[in-house]
């Protein structure tokens, strides 16, 4: 059960690590094709911007130092459904890469660029960073301070472009649209996993008998035994208890759990999951919806977002260094232990 939980965080890490700051990197995947015409460190180049491999460097050192911190070095040949993490580190950096360059396209595209406070923080961020490596991490990213400005400059400007694009979603939402909800629930499962985490769904007469099971517990929730108590006994999902709000949950059960008063508990539910009784325990979560409230603004803007980036990058031309980027492997370097460009940008620039 840990290692699944381990596997489980470091998928869930991957896909998060992808996001830019305020999320302007959820556009369309750039598809990377091979090419021999190169000149010297030239990783990539989309339509005519390039990336160099100090500044991939920059993106895989800063990363593999986080993780090394936590997991140790000895994480990279760990499998994650077919490929080591090294190598799916690997194709997470450069898809980032690539979507910050194909944001400074679209910044030149709209006729947006830096004003000077701007410049002067990019700048700044870029004095900061440098000053905080040693002799080994400037040789291992082979960066200077030309290099991390304007890394730090094209950084900014990807966030300016989604910003200004996204500038006109309201972002009022009214309570009831983002109204969040709390419940308690007993699962009795009509599936297991076999040897691969894979689904299996019961068999009929395994149904009934689960069906039964929850049936028993219904009778008892009636009768007036503690909801608790049961879940205690009977519950068979390893949490008990949920906040949610609308357009997240499994839709029969949404639906169940919304139409319920605080303290009620519902009829039998039945889901992909198995069976389910519900018993709300707050009709309306002030902290979850208000939270709820935020990421419903940042989805409206990504989705407005992403139309106008997919169209743009579809028609951008974008090549590979295979040879170059082949050759980029994972590996820990004493006295190698810078983990900051992003966050040295996030106190500088702020929120």
């Amino acid at each position: 059960m840990k290692k699944k939980r381990k596997k489980f965080f470091l998928i869930l890490f991957f896909s998060l690590f992808l996001l830019l700051t305020e999320g302007c990197s959820n556009g369309q995947k750039i598809e990377l094709m091979f090419s021999m015409d190169f000149r010297g460190d030239e990783v990539f180049r989309i339509d005519k911007i390039s990336c160099r491999l100090p500044e991939i460097m920059v993106y895989l050192t800063n990363i593999q130092n986080k993780y090394e911190e936590v997991y140790g070095s000895q994480i990279w040949e760990q499998d994650l459904g077919g490929i080591s993490i090294g190598d799916r580190l690997k194709e997470m950096m450069i898809a980032r890469a690539a979507q910050i360059k194909v944001m400074v396209l679209l910044a030149r595209e709209k006729d947006l660029a830096l004003n000077e406070e701007e410049e002067r923080l990019a700048s700044k961020a870029g004095d900061v960073y440098f000053g905080s490596l040693n002799e080994e991490e400037i040789k291992k990213m082979g960066v200077n301070k030309g290099l991390l400005v304007q890394m730090y400059k094209e950084y900014a400007l990807a966030n300016k472009v989604y910003k200004e694009l996204t500038k006109e979603i309201n972002p009022e939402i009214s309570d009831d649209e983002a109204r969040t909800i709390s419940v308690k629930h007993i699962l009795i499962k009509t599936y297991t996993l076999d040897e691969n985490g894979q689904k299996v769904e019961y068999t009929e007469e395994q149904k009934e008998k689960a069906y039964e099971k929850i049936k028993e517990v219904k009778r008892k929730a009636d009768s007036g035994t503690e909801f608790e108590e049961l879940m205690e006994e009977y519950n068979e999902d390893k949490k008990g208890s949920y906040a949610f709000g609308k357009g997240t949950m499994d839709p029969t059960f949404e639906e169940a759990a919304f139409n319920l008063d605080r303290g009620e508990i519902s009829e039998i539910v039945t889901t992909p999951y198995g069976y389910h009784l519900i018993q709300c325990t707050s009709t309306f979560d002030r902290n979850e919806t208000d939270a709820n409230k935020v990421k419903i603004v940042e989805e409206r803007r990504k989705e407005a977002f992403s139309e106008e980036y997919d169209a743009f990058a579809s028609e951008l031309a974008t090549n590979l260094n295979e040879k170059l980027w082949a050759s980029i492997t994972m590996t820990s370097t004493e006295n190698v232990g810078t983990m900051d460009f992003f966050d040295v940008y996030d106190e500088i620039f702020g929120p």
